[in-house]
């Protein structure tokens, strides 16, 4: 979707994978990456989200209790095209560690860039879960990321 002026509002379906869809006010307006921050989430096997740190909690502006037991894709911005994440699944799924940069919806329908690790949690064998650790990205590479991510939506 093309990016409207700083601050113009509309309303966008966002589906997602498993069927399931909302309806999101979206802002057109970033909100900077904090210096020296990381984010930190632990979800299950399934991505609904288990551990959410402070950083995280401030950057997606949803309460502790708002994040725990939801699905990690209520960050899903609709300029992020499917196929991104379908990358980031089928990665992770096979065991092994995905990094990207991703453009995320805040709840206040501003959005933030993080570079994002994501790692397989296995204990005896058995996957338990995901952990994912968000970083600033450089603006070269949020750059880089629109351009690749507006020819793939």
């Amino acid at each position: 979707m093309p990016e409207q002026n700083s601050g113009s509002a509309r309303e966008v379906l966002i589906r997602y994978y498993d069927g399931s869809e909302r309806t999101a006010t979206i802002l057109d307006e970033e909100v900077p990456y904090p210096d020296g921050k990381l984010i930190v989430s632990r979800t299950d096997p399934q991505g609904i989200i288990t551990h959410a740190n402070q950083a995280f909690i401030e950057m997606s502006a949803y309460s502790r209790e708002e994040l725990i037991g939801t699905n990690h894709n209520i960050l899903r911005h609709p300029d992020m095209p499917a196929v991104a994440f379908q990358g980031l699944w089928e990665t992770v799924q096979s065991g092994k560690k995905w990094q990207g940069y991703v453009k995320n919806l805040r709840k206040d329908g501003r959005f933030y860039w993080v570079k994002a690790t994501v790692i397989p949690n296995i204990r005896q064998g058995k996957l338990v879960g995901y952990t994912s650790v968000r970083r600033k990205p450089s603006r070269s590479k949020i750059a880089e990321s629109e351009a690749l991510y507006a020819t793939l939506k």
